[in-house]
């Protein structure tokens, strides 16, 4: 229970604890310990979390790490910051491999999601309370084995996997969420490989031999309404 727990990012409170000694009869030179734990999932925090770290930084002041404490948040882990306006993509930045502490990546990503996201300009303060925020925790990816653009098309989960594709010094991925834009696996295949670089032509269906697919699952959390 503690191991799905930290992986589903539970936070774990001790609110009661008992042993065998305190039945009747019980010894209490051999005992069994029973504690109460509740659990709180810590998830739907992140994205607060993420807002609490880019308002602190358009602010000018230092960075609110350490505000969520939590085993998990101090493990590697990889994460996606995805900000958005009215639907619309405003800045997304991640890491697809565990380079440092959780919490730190989702400090880091929310950072550069609004300030260094080549696409687009930097977020500024007056902005912010109208960009809602989505926090991906990222699963270790699965490399998989396939040689042509059928192959990869079957081995993709719509709506369950995110995918990432390298090449020759390219690569690209795509979330889980894009199966929203993209629901037809053909189109995600093609788009994920103009995106790579691999494939200009979105309407080939080529494969080259030494390109790889990998997938992967997310936990995410997305705050509400902007305020």
């Amino acid at each position: 229970m503690i191991g799905f727990a930290r992986r589903a990012g539970w936070a774990g409170t001790v609110v009661d604890r008992a042993t065998s000694a305190d039945a009747p009869g019980g010894d209490p030179h051999r005992v069994v310990g029973y504690p109460a734990v509740r659990f709180d999932p810590i998830g739907p925090r992140l994205p607060a979390y993420a807002r609490a770290v880019l308002e602190h930084r358009l602010a000018g002041g230092p960075d609110p790490s350490g505000t969520i404490g939590h085993p998990w948040l101090d493990a590697p882990g990889a994460s996606f910051v995805t900000l958005t306006v009215d639907g619309r993509l405003r800045g997304c930045i991640g890491s697809l491999r565990p380079t440092r502490p959780l919490g730190a990546d989702i400090a880091a990503h929310a950072i550069d999601a609004a300030l260094d996201d080549p696409r687009f300009p930097a977020v500024t303060a007056a902005e912010l309370p109208g960009i809602r925020i989505e926090v991906s925790v990222l699963s270790a990816p699965e490399t998989l084995d396939v040689d042509s653009e059928t192959n990869a098309i079957a081995a993709l989960r719509p709506h369950v996997d995110g995918a990432i594709l390298s090449g020759p010094r390219r690569q690209g991925t795509f979330l889980p969420q894009v199966w929203d834009q993209l629901p037809d696996p053909t189109d995600f295949i093609r788009h994920l490989k103009a995106k790579a670089g691999l494939a200009p032509d979105p309407h080939s269906a080529h494969w080259g031999a030494d390109w790889r697919l990998s997938r992967y699952t997310v936990q995410s959390w997305e705050e509400g309404e902007p305020r």
